[in-house]
């Protein structure tokens, strides 16, 4: 009866798990929360890199979809390549949702394209003890242009900025064209005087505050902000975005460049294995990227080629490290002409320090090698039959000039290297050579 009981009880027990499991998988919203404004804050760091221009341009067409009040793009980058910053204005204007640059936190610059970027915005802000500016444009590569290329190229620029700063007025408007003309810079307080900008805020909430009922105009018409108790979502980059993000710091592009490279060398030296080779094309790989997307100076890569040519031929060559020392300063130099040449921007340039440290590092790596090289050389021969050249063994019965031989445990058939001569039993004799299975010997005593 009792097993009936509990059998007609299960269903209901059932019903009332199914009923726990789905309060925690569809938590109940409060109006309150259904009615809250949503903002998408995007964060960009760094130089402007293509893995930045597809995130942020993830963040806008997320929040176009969602339908969101905001989004807040908080900048603070030292600039990078025009096609670039073209490509993400082009993205920004096109929003039918509001977007705010914000270039923080303290200390956080707008810089060169991050400029542009920012009066791209439906509105701007900044906070406290931040800059702006600097905008003049240089070459692919950091250096600066040509007089007729500088040219064209400030003019395009000072047009792009005058078409998205013309409804802030003169002061701004000048202000604006400077920053690029003459690569002028300008603190919060003194954008937001000029009318550069629309805020400068503490933080995300304060910014949110000073929004809230303002009216920003885009392609959909003007729409007028409530942002009072709004519901703010941070967008992170993907994981390809934060990969792409790091091959993109000049550092690891060049300790991925001097691992690659020296991967290769080991397998090269030592074919057969996989791990090296592996390594080594996946680090180059990596490498290339980088170097493709950093603006570098190729001249540097015939010094590092040069270096780890000088280091392999210091391990055939009998040189002693005179080689291994002159590919380590080549190493340098390269390096130095590679990723720190005066053309490149300064955020741009790889560690001194690192550059020296790796250097010497790989020196020591390959000293290593010649060192073990060397006494491989020198090192006496321990198996085969060349190995008892030089050795003493005991005669058995004499040898007239042929006879049997006790040598390193083992007896072996011998004959005297001196013809007419007979040595008795029990006389040590030395190794001369070695012919097949035959010793050829001679009195020890005749040395």
């Amino acid at each position: 009866m009792n097993r009936m009981i509990e059998v007609k009880k299960l269903p209901a027990l059932l019903v009332l798990l199914g009923i726990c499991c789905a309060a925690l998988l569809f938590p109940y919203q409060t109006p309150a929360q259904e009615m809250a404004p949503a903002v998408l804050l995007l964060t960009a760091e760094g130089p402007v890199t293509p893995a930045m221009a597809e995130y942020m341009s993830r963040g806008i067409e997320k929040a176009q979809r969602q339908g969101m009040q905001v989004v807040i793009l908080q900048l603070d980058t030292p600039g990078g390549s025009v096609d670039l910053m073209n490509r993400i204005v082009k993205k920004m204007r096109a929003s039918t949702v509001p977007i705010v640059v914000y270039v923080a936190p303290r200390g956080a610059i707008a810089g060169s394209a991050g400029t542009v970027i920012t009066l791209a915005g439906h509105a701007a802000a900044m906070a406290p003890d931040t800059a702006i500016g600097a905008a003049s444009p240089v070459g692919p590569e950091g250096e600066d242009l040509g007089d007729t290329l500088e040219e064209k190229t400030k003019n395009i620029l000072k047009a792009t900025v005058r078409s998205l700063a013309e409804g802030r007025g003169i002061e701004a408007l000048t202000m604006a064209q400077d920053t690029i003309e003459s690569a002028e810079a300008a603190s919060a307080s003194e954008a937001l005087e000029a009318g550069l900008v629309d805020f400068v805020a503490e933080d995300v909430g304060h910014l949110l505050d000073q929004l809230d009922g303002y009216t920003l105009q885009t392609v959909d018409g003007d729409k007028t902000l409530d942002t009072s108790g709004a519901l703010v979502t941070e967008f992170n980059p993907s994981f390809i975005e934060q990969l792409l993000g790091i091959l993109t710091n000049p550092n690891i592009v060049f300790l991925l460049l001097a691992i690659g490279v020296q991967a290769i060398l080991i397998e090269i030296s030592s074919p057969g294995g996989w791990v090296a080779g592996f390594i080594g094309v996946v680090c180059l790989a990596l490498a290339t990227y980088g170097l493709g997307v950093l603006p570098v100076n190729w001249f540097g890569f015939i010094f590092i080629i040069t270096a780890f040519v000088l280091f392999i031929l210091d391990i055939k060559a009998p040189t002693h490290g005179a080689l291994t020392a002159a590919g380590v300063i080549s190493l340098i130099v390269g390096a130095l002409v590679l990723f720190n040449s005066p053309s490149v921007p300064s955020f741009q340039r790889v560690s001194v320090p690192l550059i020296v440290g790796v250097s010497i590092a790989t020196g020591a790596l390959f000293s290593g090698i010649l060192i073990f090289a060397l006494r491989a050389q020198s090192t006496p021969i321990l198996m085969g039959q060349e190995s008892l050249i030089g050795k003493v063994g005991l005669t058995r019965g004499g040898l007239s000039p042929a006879g049997m031989v006790q040598m390193s445990g083992e007896q072996w058939s011998a004959e005297l290297v001196d013809e007419g001569q007979i040595v008795g039993g029990g006389t040590k004799v030395e190794v001369v050579r070695v012919e097949g299975l035959k010793l050829y010997v001679r009195k020890a005593d005749q040395q």
